[in-house]
Formats: structure tokens, C-alpha cells, sequence
């Protein structure tokens, strides 16, 4: 036992976590945890907005796989991280908040918890239904278990973000500390083994189907289970769809790779579903964005689905083999057990694959003389790394993204997909390069979404952590925009952003490096003298205000419906 004040508890709890890296924003209510960072080895990002620092965190933690960390004060400090919360926790990122709180009692004022104190706000209650934990700290004693149990409870089972608020009097108390190892959770025990029974009724389902499709999900990289995904797929010859979140759970150039599913997927991947006789989805929930409507997605097919999350099972789709474990155990259990198909790549089914892959993954068309956002994805990928991390801003831009930029490796695509976020992108892209320091990291970004975080260019300028901003800049809510010209008679309102800022001016006005690209020659020019660059450099690239991301499945069609040029 070790008698110290519960700001230092809290700063040596989390070194024993091995947390490396905090993002932050202090102020009054945190001054004395604060105090203690002047003697830690843990780096301290000072962000511009609470949250910045929760969307960093949480970059950090997608890119890594370990916790992201993020600090804030009490009352509006706390309320700006809830929007960053609601993301991780849609998202299933493994996120610890700290936040401070007004005082429980205190010696020379009446001021305290319940009294409208200043800047107090009851964020244990605001965060209750997005966090997989919350915990108000009531005594100074039981800081070093709190701390030990929030990231155990952030990172096993299904990942999620847990919030700690910490009275400003408990700070500065001392007590006597223990710090055990031991984890004490009574009723929190992750199912992570599969059921023998379930594997073998999946195993016969697989080896039975003619039409074999796997929809692999954001689970899939979460437990890393990419090789023994594609292991699987390799068994049955069965092409990979992916959700959204699911996107590098396969490298996309695998010839068994067919895409993203869903409003803005792949048609190849929407199309091969529909025909599927047996559908093995892992690690996906069957968002409303990637099934349309429920009643036509996989109705001619049986359905295995692997979740480590219970509540997943059913919920939206129907499935005929639940089976509730971790992604990675199952899918080595299948492998071992599947007899490997007699089938080849000369079978019926692998060869309409393949032919579906030719005839509707169409090339882009570099016109040199107007700038399409296609090419300049697909160009982006042959300038870019293979383990380059590309973090996206939410609208047109991330559904560009999603369709035209092949990620070849986990953890290298970043996005909002459950909560859709505007201004995500950026500061996530700065959490993955603090997490990543050796790779190079993008933010693809839509004007709109970038004017939201665009703050964050200070601390990435003034913490040293270079980042390429790439804006396609069309001046207007791309993505409802689009909306309102295929569903609102082209009757545009509130959308309209204009020239303001000029982007370039912007990034050096912050320190950083501006440059515009108006032709895919200039724009390979910009990339190029970016990735040369040691920092951060803002790209912006007119593009028409006219463009829409095709194809689509229109709202209340299902996924078997879909519609445009492509």
C-alpha cells in the first residue's frame, strides 16, 4: 500500500495501463491531475476542442488496437466530448474518458455536486446509454481499481468507450492505494469460445452451399481476424463483401474481394449477396445503411453469424446459426474443421464472380479537364503506401472513399459509420498518426466537414504530427445536397458554404503547408510534394457541386434496387 492523492492515483493507474499518450483540454476541475503530468512519461496532446481530443482518441485507438485516452474538465468541457462518445461507442472503439467534476463536499464553500455548482453538469447521466461503462469516482481509495477496470472493460468483449468522472476535492485528498492486477467484475464475463454444436451446424451449412458469400465487418478487424477470414474464403472460394466498418478486413486487391455492401456499396458485393444461398457474416450488425430493407437482404439465403456481442444476434436480420463468440476463435474453429471444397476457380459460381467483377468494377474516366472525385481516389491509391492509414470525413467524400480507394491492410481505413459524424476525419487521422508515427496518414475530406474540426490544424502543426488533408472542395453539403436534387425536385436549401474559407490560406495561416490541385496533374504534383513534407499539408481540390455518389440504393429499396451511373 502506498499512501498518495488521488491525482497522482489517477496518473500512476494509467502508466500501470501503459497508456502513452492523453489527449486533452485541462481546466479548473482537472488542474490537479494536470499538476502530475509535469512528472509523467505520458505525452500529453493539447487539442483545441474537447472534441478534437475524443475523435483523436479514437483514432488513435483504431489505428493501434489499443485504448485511446482523452481528458476533459467539468461541465462544457465534459458535454463536448459527448458527440465523440456517441461516435466510439456506435463504432465499438475502445475509448476511455476522463472527465473532472465539481467538488463532492468541501471545507470553504457550500458549492458541490447537485447544487447547479459552475460549470457542473451530470455527464455520468448525459452518457449513460452511449458508453459501455460510466463511473463517478466516490472515494480516493478506489481509484486505482476504477481506472484497472475501465480499460479492461473498454477493450475485451465488444469493444466500446467507458467514462470516469472525478470530483476535483478527491483529486487532491490522499488515502492509501492498492494496486493489484486482479480483475473483480462481478457479472461482466465476455463469451469469447464458440459452441461446439453451433460450429458444426455452420461447418455443414458452408460445405454445403453452391453460392457461398461471407460479409465480413468492423468484428473482424476489431479481434484480428483478417488472416483467418481470408483463410476461410480461400476454403470456400466464397467472395468477401465487407460493411462499411468492415472495410480492410480482406486487402481489397484480393481476387476474392468484391467491395462494400449497402446504400453506396459496391454492386458487385449488393449483387452477389442477393444471389447467395448461405451468407457466413461476421462481426457485422446489419446496419439499416448496408442491408436496406430487411424483408429482401439474403432472402434466398441461410445465414451463420458470428458476434461477440449477443445483443447483435437477430436484432435486425433473422439468422439461421447464431453463434455468439470472438470472431477470430470461430473462424479458426471453422477452418479446422471445413473439408476443403472440391470446388476451384474453375467452378460456376467462382467464375460468375469474376466476371461480375469485370463487367460492373468499371475504370475510371481521367478527363484531365474536369477533376472527378473517382479518379482522384483511384490516383490517390497508386500514390500512397500500401500501409497508409486514410482517415474520411462523413458525406460524399467518405462514400467516394469507400467505393474508389482500395485499403489493402487492417486498421488503414478510418471512418464514422455508425453515427456519422462531420468533423471526424482530421482529428482521427491526427490520433492514427501519434498511434502510427512511421506511416503516412490522409484525411480525405469534404469542405463542409473539415470547416467543423478545422481548428485541430494548431495541433497538429504545434504538437509536430504531420498529416495530408486532401478537401474535395464543392462548396456545398455535398451529400444532402444530392438528396435534395434526387428527392426534393433539385429544390436546394441551407446548403450552399461558398468560397469561404480559402483553404490554402487557412492551412498557412496555421502554420501549415496550403496547396490547390485544379487537374489530376496538379493534383499528383500535390501529393507528391506532401508526402515529402514534415508538415501538415492541406490540398484543396474543386470539384463540381453537381456530382453525385453513384450508385445508390434509394431510401426504402433494398439492396437488390440499385440505381445510377457507374
Amino acid at each position: 500500500m502506498t499512501e498518495m492523492s488521488g491525482a497522482k492515483a489517477i496518473i500512476k493507474s494509467l502508466e500501470k495501463q501503459k497508456v502513452e499518450v492523453i489527449f486533452g483540454i485541462l481546466g479548473g476541475a482537472v488542474l490537479p491531475i494536470y499538476d502530475h503530468f509535469c512528472n509523467s512519461e505520458i505525452r500529453h496532446i493539447l487539442c483545441r476542442h474537447e472534441q478534437g481530443a475524443i475523435h483523436a482518441a479514437e483514432g488513435y485507438a483504431r489505428a493501434s488496437g489499443k485504448p485511446g485516452v482523452c481528458m476533459a474538465t467539468s461541465g462544457p468541457g465534459a458535454t463536448n466530448l459527448v458527440t465523440g462518445i456517441a461516435n466510439a461507442y456506435m463504432d465499438s472503439a475502445p475509448v476511455v474518458a476522463l472527465t473532472g467534476q465539481v467538488p463532492t463536499t468541501s471545507k470553504n464553500t457550500t458549492y458541490m455536486i447537485g447544487r447547479d455548482s459552475f460549470q457542473e453538469a451530470d455527464i455520468v447521466g448525459i452518457t449513460s446509454p452511449i458508453t459501455k461503462y460510466n463511473h463517478q469516482i466516490q472515494t480516493v481509495a478506489e481509484i486505482p481499481e476504477i481506472i484497472k477496470n475501465a480499460f479492461y472493460i473498454a477493450t475485451t468483449g465488444r469493444p466500446g468507450p467507458v467514462l470516469i468522472d472525478v470530483p476535483k476535492n478527491l483529486q487532491s485528498e490522499v488515502a492509501e492505494m492498492v494496486f493489484s492486477n486482479k480483475i473483480r467484475i462481478r457479472g461482466y464475463k465476455p463469451k469469447t469460445k464458440p459452441h461446439p454444436m453451433q460450429i458444426e451446424r455452420a461447418v455443414k451449412l458452408l460445405m454445403s452451399a453452391e453460392k457461398p458469400v461471407i460479409l465480413s465487418g468492423g468484428g473482424v478487424i476489431t479481434s484480428n481476424a483478417t488472416h483467418e477470414l481470408t483463410k476461410t474464403a480461400e476454403i470456400l472460394m466464397a467472395p468477401v463483401a465487407t460493411s462499411f466498418m468492415g472495410k480492410g478486413s480482406i486487402t481489397e486487391n484480393h481476387p476474392l474481394s468484391v467491395g462494400s455492401i449497402g446504400m453506396h456499396g459496391n454492386p458487385v458485393a449488393n449483387k452477389l449477396l442477393c444471389e447467395a444461398d448461405v451468407v457466413l457474416a461476421v462481426g457485422t450488425r446489419f446496419s439499416d445503411r448496408a442491408t436496406g430493407t430487411v424483408n429482401t437482404f439474403c432472402a434466398a439465403a441461410k445465414i451463420i453469424h458470428i458476434d461477440i456481442d449477443a445483443a447483435e444476434i437477430g436484432k435486425n436480420i433473422e439468422v439461421n446459426v447464431p453463434i455468439v463468440a470472438d470472431a477470430r476463435k470461430t473462424l479458426k474453429e471453422i477452418n479446422n474443421k471445413i473439408i476443403k471444397k472440391l470446388k476451384n476457380k474453375d467452378a460456376p459460381w467462382a467464375i460468375h464472380v469474376k466476371e461480375l467483377k469485370q463487367t460492373l468494377n468499371l475504370p475510371p474516366d481521367n478527363n484531365e479537364k474536369e477533376i472527378k472525385p473517382k479518379a482522384i481516389l483511384y490516383e490517390l491509391r497508386k500514390l500512397l503506401p500500401n500501409d497508409a492509414i486514410v482517415a474520411t470525413e462523413v458525406g460524399q467524400n467518405q462514400m467516394w472513399s469507400a467505393l474508389y480507394f482500395n485499403s489493402l491492410k487492417p486498421r488503414t481505413f478510418i471512418s464514422s459509420g455508425g453515427l456519422g459524424t462531420m468533423g471526424f476525419g482530421f482529428p482521427a487521422s491526427i490520433g492514427a498518426k501519434v498511434a502510427c508515427p512511421n506511416k503516412v496518414v490522409v484525411d480525405i475530406a469534404g469542405d463542409g466537414s473539415f470547416r467543423m474540426t478545422e481548428q485541430e490544424l494548431a495541433t497538429s502543426v504545434t504538437e509536430q504530427i504531420p498529416v495530408i488533408v486532401v478537401v474535395l472542395n464543392n462548396s456545398v453539403l455535398g451529400m444532402v445536397a444530392q438528396w435534395q436534387r434526387l428527392f426534393f425536385r433539385g429544390r436546394y436549401s441551407a446548403i450552399k458554404l461558398g468560397s469561404s474559407p480559402d483553404f490554402v490560406k487557412l492551412a498557412e495561416a496555421y502554420g501549415a503547408q496550403g496547396l490547390r490541385a485544379r487537374s489530376l496533374p496538379e493534383f499528383k504534383k500535390a501529393v507528391k510534394e506532401a508526402l515529402n513534407s514534415d508538415i501538415t499539408t492541406v490540398i484543396d481540390v474543386p470539384i463540381s457541386s453537381e456530382e453525385n455518389v453513384d450508385p445508390m440504393v434509394p431510401p426504402g429499396c433494398g439492396i437488390n434496387e440499385q440505381v445510377g451511373n457507374y
